[in-house]
């Protein structure tokens, strides 16, 4: 059932309580979704149009230039793409957002691909599989080889436990040894190290691709 009220109107007359942007923003989209309801066009609706002209002149108040905004996005975007998707997404969380889980799926089947390439596997050794559950979880992105099984998840454990790895007795072994954790940190930005890590500690032979690498 469609419904129109007021409000919208009656801000957008008197705007003089919206002065952030947040509030004006707020006050913006509130009024586009009242037209949804209203069944209303709200490209041409008066309300809308004169609440966006306030949150222009809100922004016009910033006193930063152009030049010096469109630089700082620049930076950030330089800055952004340096740092792994992964690490941000671990910090952010997925949860309820498609996209964001879409991208650590994809960047943690590629994390678990270059582990599996430091470890020295043989790419029939492994399976990578994804497992991606409710909207409320991130879902686990699963490397299972002959002795080893590592799984990516966020949020389970807490920060710093992202990464669980065991060892197991083949490939149809699913329960293993005991978990052992580390950070998606060690995952993406170390990942030789981490191989080295998780071959100490499950007391894994060396293979022979990964001491091919190591020595050349």
């Amino acid at each position: 059932m469609s419904y129109d009220i007021a409000f919208r109107h009656q801000q957008a007359l008197d705007p003089s309580a919206l002065t952030t942007l947040p509030n004006s923003l707020y006050a913006l989209n509130a009024a586009i979704e009242d037209c949804r309801n209203a069944g209303c066009a709200h490209e041409s609706d008066p309300a809308v149009i004169l609440l966006a002209r306030h949150l222009g002149a809100i922004a016009s108040q910033i006193d930063r230039p152009n030049i010096e905004l469109r630089r700082s996005c620049m930076d950030a975007i330089a800055d952004l793409r340096r740092k792994p998707a992964l690490i941000a997404l671990a910090h952010k969380g997925v949860a309820y957002d498609e996209r964001a889980k879409k991208l650590f799926h994809s960047d943690g089947r590629k994390a678990l691909r270059a582990l599996a390439d430091a470890l020295g596997l043989a790419e029939d050794s492994y399976s990578l599989t994804s497992q991606r559950g409710g909207v409320a979880v991130s879902g686990e992105v699963t490397l299972h080889g002959e002795n080893i099984y590592v799984q990516l998840s966020l949020g389970c454990m807490g920060a710093g436990r992202e990464v669980m790895f065991r060892k197991v007795s083949g490939r149809k072994d699913y329960v293993g040894d005991r978990n052992h954790w580390a950070s998606v940190h060690d995952l993406v930005l170390q990942p030789a190290r981490f191989a080295t890590r998780i071959r100490r500690e499950l007391h894994l032979p060396q293979s022979d691709a990964a001491t091919s690498r190591l020595v050349a």
